[in-house]
């Protein structure tokens, strides 16, 4: 039940009792009066004295304590910080480095300690965007960024005032350097990845001079390209690159295209030379082989071999020809074979839907061979001769 609804006995927290009818706001004066009253009976103020002197002089003592008690949680509500995972607190005891704390509740004693608190895991960015000179005496505009993180924060505190101004002035002079030992044309085009190692690996290296507890992550070069006034002339310079090396890319195409059909082609030439080298040579060591041969039979019967190669070569001067003409020394008469007729007609007699083979042409052959045969021995005894 509410102090001030019906039967609640008005019983005012703030002690105005029963003011009759009317229960309008309380009076924080008189409120405020008997918090110092409180006060004083808990820290020894005492009561209200019959002088108006006392009453004063324990309000005052009172109002004291309560300020010095107000001050020393404010102390301690200052002095209580709670570092976390990503950051780490350096303590200076009268300006001195006392310790580094990581995550957790701690507490410091200001002013005779100070505290610098960071993350030191964050991965922060520095942008920048400069022109610059490069060997080649050309002007290039080059975007960059730098990733860094914090990686020992007792030397990011102490040894250097302003940490990241000296990042940003070391930033430019590696970006200078490395631009500056290189052509125009490496730093607008492959050049840029190994620009950006070059530049991290020079930035480190004074970071790390400087003793500034930056670790430089990484440096990427965004961008690279001459200035605006002169970009249409680059352009010009880079299309034209381009087209070489698109003529450069056709041009070796083509090659290696007729190269290998030219080299096919030698290679046959070569193995269609050396199979008619083999050939010839082959050739020409059979026939001495057989002339050596043929020699040896000649020395051990002469006539025979004689007569043989005779017929031999009749055998294979009538083969090639169509016509032979016989006639003999002392007569009139001229014997006429016609070779072809003999053939056709034996060819339609013999087999008049097929072509004669071989060995039909050599049956024919040795037939008219040995008739001339019978007629040359016939004719040798009266000086007779054939001819062709």
């Amino acid at each position: 039940m509410a102090w001030n609804e019906p039967g609640g006995n008005n019983q005012d927290p703030w002690g105005g009792g029963n003011k009759g009818d009317k229960q309008g706001p309380p009076d924080l004066d008189d409120a405020f009066r008997k918090f110092q009253e409180k006060l004083n009976g808990m820290f020894g103020g005492g009561r209200k004295g019959s002088s108006g002197g006392g009453a004063q002089s324990g309000s005052s003592s009172g109002m004291f304590i309560g300020i010095l008690i107000l001050a020393a949680i404010a102390y301690l509500w200052n002095a209580v910080y709670t570092v976390d995972e990503k950051e780490q607190a350096v303590i200076l005891r009268f300006g001195e480095y006392h310790s580094t704390v990581g995550a957790g509740l701690h507490v410091y004693f200001p002013p005779i300690e100070q505290k610098f608190q960071e993350r030191v895991t964050e991965l922060r960015t520095y942008n920048l965007l400069q022109q610059m000179l490069t060997e080649d005496e050309n002007i290039v505009e080059v975007s960059m960024s730098v990733q860094y993180n914090i990686d020992n924060i007792q030397d990011y505190v102490l040894n250097v005032a302003k940490p990241l101004v000296s990042l940003e002035e070391a930033t430019q002079s590696a970006l200078r350097h490395v631009v500056g030992g290189s052509e125009m044309y490496q730093v607008l085009t492959e050049g840029r990845e190994v620009m950006g190692v070059e530049v991290r690996e020079r930035l480190q290296t004074y970071l790390n001079s400087y003793g500034s507890g930056l670790n430089v992550a990484k440096v990427n070069i965004e961008s690279a390209h001459p200035p605006k006034e002169v970009q249409a002339a680059f352009d010009d310079v880079i299309r034209a690159r381009e087209d070489e090396e698109r003529a450069k890319n056709k041009a070796q195409v083509y090659a290696n295209k007729v190269v290998p059909e030219a080299r096919g082609q030698a290679q046959r030439i070569i193995e269609n030379s050396n199979g008619y080298r083999d050939e010839v040579v082959s050739r020409s060591e059979g026939e001495a082989d057989r002339f050596v041969k043929l020699l040896t039979e000649y020395k051990r019967a002469p006539e025979v071999t004689r007569e043989r190669l005779y017929i031999e070569t009749i055998e294979e001067v009538l083969s090639k020809s169509n016509k032979v003409l016989v006639d003999v020394e002392g007569g009139n008469n001229m014997m006429y074979l016609p070779l072809d007729k003999i053939m056709q007609s034996s060819s339609n007699s013999a087999m008049p839907s097929k072509q004669l083979s071989t060995q039909d042409l050599n049956e024919i052959t040795n037939r008219v061979t040995e008739e001339l045969n019978k007629r040359v021995n016939s004719s040798r005894a009266s000086g007779g001769r054939v001819s062709r």
